[in-house]
């Protein structure tokens, strides 16, 4: 983890400190603003010139609430494994953690043993009678994207995978995510779509949660029991400033990536929501991952070079 990713998680994640008062007040809104009148002539002329990607739908959100474009119809398609971070959602409201907490003793049951010898999926390498904490679980969720812990915590919240997805197109209605059904906890099943504006809905609502926020930016964690090092499959955490989010990728789904990044504006870090959907849909899932991975990396790059950019102008201006 990088010093800056270091520093800007560290203050998001105690509330104490003045910093994290003034970042999170504007940083994780829900409410969609317009760019106020005296950023439209500096930072609007970048945002046409930013490096959307071609295909598929992609949104972009400054703090959380600065709308800062959206490219692509937006028409539901499926989202693959980017669903896991309403999974992971549901689960912290439900049972929620402060930082440092391991939470409940999770036992494993035969279901999600016998699913993670399956080659079917992406799995995490559980057995049958393992005991694993809520927190640990998520992390093998989110990190290596495992179905069966997607569908496992399902279970162990709602007692079903049916009810847990009642649970989370319950929550998805509450955010106004008004063109996003879910079908699944893991993603798996392309009946569960989308729109980038609606999953950069969940994005900003999910990232107000510390231990949510600490485990996407992990590039690779160690699970008591699991073999070796789980590595995350957002490679873009190898980037300078990305701090997550989640990726997703199937045949019909294409190359999915919800990604959070801090960006500089005028000497203060901003934290940048992304959503990048339908990236080579109906290629392999490895090569549809891939341009998402690559064209959400040029856009982050994008994005920061019009951040600054507006912030020189605003400079200029005063010194003229």
């Amino acid at each position: 983890m990088t010093p800056r990713r270091s520093r800007f998680l560290a203050r998001v994640r105690h509330p104490a400190t003045w910093v994290t008062a003034v970042v999170l007040a504007g940083l994780l809104a829900l409410t969609v603003r317009t760019v106020g009148a005296q950023d439209r002539s500096s930072l609007a002329a970048d945002v046409a010139s930013l490096p959307w990607p071609s295909q598929g739908q992609t949104s972009v959100a400054i703090d959380g609430g600065r709308h800062l474009g959206t490219k692509g119809a937006q028409t539901p398609v499926p989202i693959a494994s980017v669903t896991k971070v309403m999974t992971a959602y549901v689960v912290l409201r439900d049972h929620p953690l402060r930082d440092g907490e391991q939470g409940p003793s999770i036992e494993v049951d035969q279901a999600a043993a016998d699913e993670a010898t399956s080659g079917a999926e992406s799995v995490a390498w559980v057995r049958q009678g393992q005991r694993l904490t809520e927190r640990q679980l998520l992390e093998l969720m989110l990190i290596p994207s495992g179905n069966n812990i997607a569908r496992l915590l399902a279970r162990w919240d709602a007692g079903t995978q049916e009810d847990f997805v009642s649970k989370m197109n319950d929550a998805a209605a509450g955010l106004g995510m008004k063109q996003t059904t879910y079908t699944g906890a893991s993603g798996i099943e392309a009946s569960t779509v989308s729109t980038s504006d609606d999953q950069l809905k969940l994005a900003a609502a999910v990232m107000r949660d510390g231990v949510f926020r600490d485990i996407v930016a992990k590039p690779s964690t160690t699970v008591p029991g699991i073999t070796g090092t789980v590595t995350n499959t957002n490679t873009l955490l190898r980037k300078p400033g990305v701090v997550g989010l989640k990726t997703g990728s199937s045949t019909p789904a294409g190359g999915n990536l919800m990604w959070a990044a801090v960006a500089d504006e005028g000497g203060h870090e901003r934290l940048v929501l992304g959503v990048v959907l339908h990236q080579r849909a109906g290629a392999s899932p490895a090569q549809g991952l891939e341009a998402a991975l690559e064209r959400s990396g040029k856009l982050i790059d994008g994005v920061r070079s019009a951040l600054r950019d507006a912030r020189d102008d605003k400079r200029d201006d005063k010194q003229a």
